[in-house]
Order: structure tokens, then sequence, then C-alpha cells
């Protein structure tokens, strides 16, 4: 049997319900008759709904809550099932015009366009509802745009609603949109008396026993569920529902209803269920834009105009806050290191054959600056085979924007595993839950990374990788394991054919030609980090061409050698090496003539020892 439109409560409550006192309820029968009967079977609600509908419907139809916040993807179009096929509607369309569409009245309200009735596509139902609160409540067209003016109306409506008899009640819809403008984040005590007047209004209707009884409904809808004030968005009453980035299927759905009078041969190289497996994390706006700009552009859709067309929609969606990365090496790029390099191929090979059980939720690499975790980072990333992102600074001065801008982030990546994400400075970049002076800002943004990180549900989906020359900085919560649970620490080279070795591959990444006997005995063992490696290749170019040569000759680089001065051996040196080796997770990763040093100290627990004197020394 079809289910009918809408999710308007089978049962209207007694005659003076709403008004009866609290202590009064659990005495009343038929109260007690009209709790039983809230509940309705799942099978009512369309099986094509989208989840977050699904959510929203059946905690409605529990008889437990009536306000809700929905966040997220709310800019994409809805695929809605019709009589004639599948159609595309806004949020706002389909709030009207589907879950709440058969009701009598749907209020829908916004800073620009003040308050007003919505009924979808349907004329005829929007008249009726205009001409019926008109009717009831007065002309809805005289109400300020002012977010005060309109819900003080609106509670007005709400209350006079609640004291009717129950053949006058009406259904009542009150949808939100931009609510972050309506009832901004703010401390208690620093919002105005109009955010603050706004935010109990919208409290005292979600925390309404008797609201929920009746068919009412309060929806508001932002993008950033973080912008919206906290008093409301964690009040027990107040179900926060996230509108996910599209699936595969809906992908795939939506691009064969773009192009389904189009030959998608004529102008791209992938088909529909390519490009809805290729385009992970890309919105549905998104990704007819990806389609319109190759049709109209006149640049067919091939491998290059893909990446680069994917790669400017994830940033934007984003808006900024990831740097897609496409790797040009893979891990036979890495001199040195090659333990961790054999436990990174080993994790690629389970990851190729979707053994996702056994691969880490995360990796952290450490070391001194220059040891090229950045490099290793994105040569494994190409090994991988996954996409590759960078987290930039998504920090913000303003109340609520930094937190908005994390959840953003997160969904994106949530929609696109697999996906590595590297973090650079990361314990700079997370936060720490103790951290205190921003109004605890940090503390909520590393709460929302660790939850995220030690998510199991996304193992080998998202695959973190935290990279910092001071671990002992990062805190203890994202360092264990269910996190990032392979720590890799990098150390200068100690060995002369390893360090001509990097000296060739270096000379190749900077597109200089280096024959491997051109390189002589290379001085300063042990204290050439990659950096200055790479400094000084670019320096014996730099002679080379001004002397005319097209290659960089044994001569050349001798010159430079004798010239170069590396940084001295100093404190912060040594406490970034002691602080990787502490951090190290596995012996096999630490190269002979550091676990000579490790016995000569005395073991880790003086090595710890040892730490903690640099720090103060250091004074950091």
């Amino acid at each position: 049997m079809k289910p009918e439109r809408g999710t308007q409560k089978q049962t209207e409550p007694a005659a003076g319900e709403a008004v009866a006192p609290l202590a009064a309820d659990a005495k009343d029968p038929n109260l007690a008759a009209a709790d039983a009967m809230l509940g309705v079977p799942k099978e009512r609600i369309p099986a094509w709904y989208p989840e977050w509908a699904r959510r929203l419907a059946e905690l409605y139809f529990s008889g437990t809550t009536s306000a809700f916040v929905v966040s997220g993807n709310v800019f994409d179009p809805v695929a809605m099932e019709t009589s004639k096929g599948r159609d595309y509607q806004p949020l706002a369309g389909f709030l009207a015009e589907e879950l709440f569409g058969s009701w009598d009245l749907v209020f829908s309200y916004d800073l620009a366009r003040g308050l007003r009735c919505v009924a979808g596509s349907n004329g005829k139902r929007l008249k009726d509802m205009i001409a019926l609160a008109n009717r009831k409540y007065g002309d809805i067209s005289t109400i300020p745009r002012d977010p005060a003016a309109a819900l003080n109306f609106l509670d007005k409506v709400v209350q006079k609603n609640l004291m009717a008899k129950a053949e006058d009640r009406l259904s009542i819809a009150i949808a939100i949109d931009h609510a972050s403008y309506v009832v901004s984040r703010g401390e208690p005590g620093h919002l105005s008396s109009r955010i603050a007047t706004n935010l109990v209004t919208l409290l005292n209707w979600a925390t309404s026993p008797y609201l929920k009884r009746v068919n009412m409904a309060v929806v508001l809808v932002d993008p950033k569920h973080a912008a919206i004030n906290e008093r409301l968005t964690s009040n027990p009453h107040v179900a926060a529902i996230e509108v996910a980035l599209p699936d595969e299927d809906l992908r795939r759905g939506f691009v064969e209803d773009q192009t389904q009078k189009l030959d998608l041969a004529s102008f791209s190289d992938f088909d529909a269920t390519q490009l809805a497996d290729l385009t992970a994390g890309v919105s549905l706006a998104d990704l007819e834009t990806l389609i319109q700009s190759a049709r109209e552009g006149g640049r067919r859709l091939d491998a290059s105009l893909f990446r680069a067309l994917k790669k400017r929609l994830i940033e934007r969606q984003c808006e900024g806050f990831l740097e897609f990365i496409e790797p040009k090496w893979g891990l036979d790029m890495v001199v040195g290191h090659e333990a961790a390099k054999d436990r990174l191929r080993e994790d690629a090979s389970l990851l190729a054959k979707g053994r996702l059980e056994t691969v880490p939720m995360g990796y952290l690499l450490c070391g001194p600056v220059g040891t090229g975790k950045s490099f290793l980072a994105q040569c494994a990333t190409g090994t991988f085979g996954v996409p590759c992102v960078m987290l930039k600074n998504f920090r913000s001065k303003y109340v609520g924007e930094t937190e908005g801008n994390l959840q953003k982030v997160l969904s994106v990546l949530r929609a696109m595993g697999p996906v590595v994400v590297i973090i650079d400075e990361a314990d700079a970049m997370l936060g720490d839950r103790d951290q205190s002076g921003d109004s605890g800002t940090s503390s909520r943004v590393f709460a929302m990374i660790a939850a995220q990180m030690g998510d199991t549900q996304y193992r080998g989906k998202i695959l973190w990788m935290l990279l910092t020359c001071r671990p002992d900085l990062l805190p203890i919560d994202l360092k264990r394991q269910g996190r990032a649970e392979v720590h890799i620490p990098l150390f200068y080279p100690a060995e002369q054919e390893e360090l001509k070795k990097l000296f060739v591959v270096l000379a190749k990444k900077l597109g200089a030609e280096l024959a491997p006997e051109d390189v002589p005995e290379i001085p300063h063992l042990g204290n050439l980090s990659g950096a200055d490696v790479e400094g000084i290749v670019g320096r014996a170019r730099r002679r080379a061409l001004l002397a005319g040569a097209d290659r960089i000759t044994k001569e050349h680089l001798e010159a430079t050698l004798a010239q170069f001065m590396p940084s001295t051996e100093n404190l912060e040196r040594q406490l970034q090496e002691t602080a990787a080796i502490i951090e190290c997770t596995d012996k096999q990763f630490l190269p002979p003539h550091v676990i000579e040093r490790l016995k000569k100290v005395g073991g880790r627990a003086k090595l710890g020892e040892r730490l903690t004197a640099l720090v103060q020394l250091v004074g950091r």
C-alpha cells in the first residue's frame, strides 16, 4: 500500500489537553490512549525518503520530538519520487511539498524574505494557506522581517492553536532558513537581547510537552550546525539532523537524469556509473556544474579535465579549508626509511585488497625539521592510490565559525572515502582538550577531530597522517591506539650511500641531471637534513647553469659542498630527535645508530628524563 504524503500525526488530542497541567497527564486515561497511538509503523514512511528525512519523520512520529535542527548539505536538491518519475526539489520545497505536504499551514521565515506561507509547486494549496492564515491570525504580509517580530507573531499562533478545541486545531509547521542569523552562537550573558529573546522563544517551543501532542513541528535549517546557538542545539528536546553528501547510488541516478536527453559519450570519457564512482565528496549541485562545464565549455571531459574540475569543486565545497593534492611520486622515490616504506607498502596492499579491518586508523610521522615527513606522506598516498587532501587553517575569529568550518570539512571527508588526510604541524593545528583562553573553541575542535579519528566505521576510508616535529606536544588522546596508531620517527641520513642516493633523487625532483658517480664523499654526515640536501643541489645546479653546463658535475657539487655551512647541533634538534624516539611504536622503525644510542642512555625511561630536561632548557 502506497503511504500517504506528508508526516501528519494520525491522532488528534482531546479537547483541552494542551493546557492540562502536567501533574494530571499521567492520570488522564484519554491522554494515555492518545500517547499510545502516537507511534506509527515505519512502513508509512516512503521507502525512497533520504535517510535524514526518514529519521526526522520517525522522531516526529514517536511523539518525543517536535523541534529539529537540519544542517549539512542543505543547499543540494532533494530527489523525490513522483507519479511522473524522479524529480528534484530544493530542501525548502521538499519540506513544504513532501514532509508537510498534507498539513494545513507551513510557515517559512528567513531574514531576507520575512514570514510567508509555502506550499512547494502547488499554487492552489498556497492560496488556500494564505487565506486560512489571514483569516485565523491576521494578515501575515504586514509582519516585519525582523526575527523578533516574526517569532513573536508565530508564538501567538502556537499558543492560539494549543488553546483551540481539537476540532478547530490546525496542523502547523514552522521552517526557519539560515537559522544561525536568528539564533547565532554566543556566550551566555554576551548575547544581544533580541538574540536571547529569539532563543528563549524557540526553547519554549522545543520543550513544551503540549506542542508535542499536537500536529506542530519546528525545523531550523542552516548549513553549519555549530553556528546555531548551542543552548538550542544541545537541548535534549531538539533533534540534530545532518543532511549528508550524496552517496554513489544517488549520484549515479542524478547523472542519468541530467543526461537522459543528451549523448553523454559525445562530451565525456566517463559513463554515468564511472562519474558516480569518481565523484565521491561532490554535491549534486557541483556534479551538475561538472557536467555542464564540460558540455558547454566545448572541452571533452577527459581524465585531465575531470581531475582539475573535481579538485576545484572539492576545495570549493570545503570553502578552501582542504587542499586537494595529486601525488607525483610513490614510495620508490623516497630514499632511506626502509622499514617505514615497507610498512606503508604493506598497508597499501591490504587497502587494495579491501581488508580495511587491518589498516590503521592513522599514522604519526615525527622527527626533526627537514627529515622529509611531508614528502613521505605524499609519496605514501601515491602508493595507496587514493585521493589525498591537506587540512588547511580552518580557524576563524568569529564565534562558532571555527567549529562550523571543521564540521563542513569532516562531512566532505566522510563522503570522499577512501581518502588520506595530511595534517602538517598537527600539534598546533588540532588544539587540546584542556586548552583555554579562546572560550573553549580549541577544546571543541579537539573533541570533534578526536571523535572522527576514533570512529572505526571509517577505518580504511579516512586515513589520517599527522605530521609534527614535536610529538610530545600532541595530545595523547590523538596518539593512542585506535586513532594515530602507527608512529613513524624519521631521522637525518647517517650512511654515505643513503646520503649520496638522496642527492641523486632530489636532483631529479628539481628537474636537474646528476649522475650517481658524480656525487663525492659527503661531509657533515648525520647533520644534513633532506631540506639541506635539496638546498645544496639547488645551489650546485645554479652554479652549473652560470658556467653554461646543462647538468650538475662532480666539480660543481664539490665546490658547493665546500661553501655550505649546515646548521649546528642545537638543543632544539636534540629535543625533536629525542621526542621522535620516545614516540616510536615499532622498534623496526629505528635505525641501528638510534638503537645504539637508546641502549647507551639506559632505555626509553632515561630518554624520557632527558626529554623533560631539554623541554625545560628550550623553554617550550
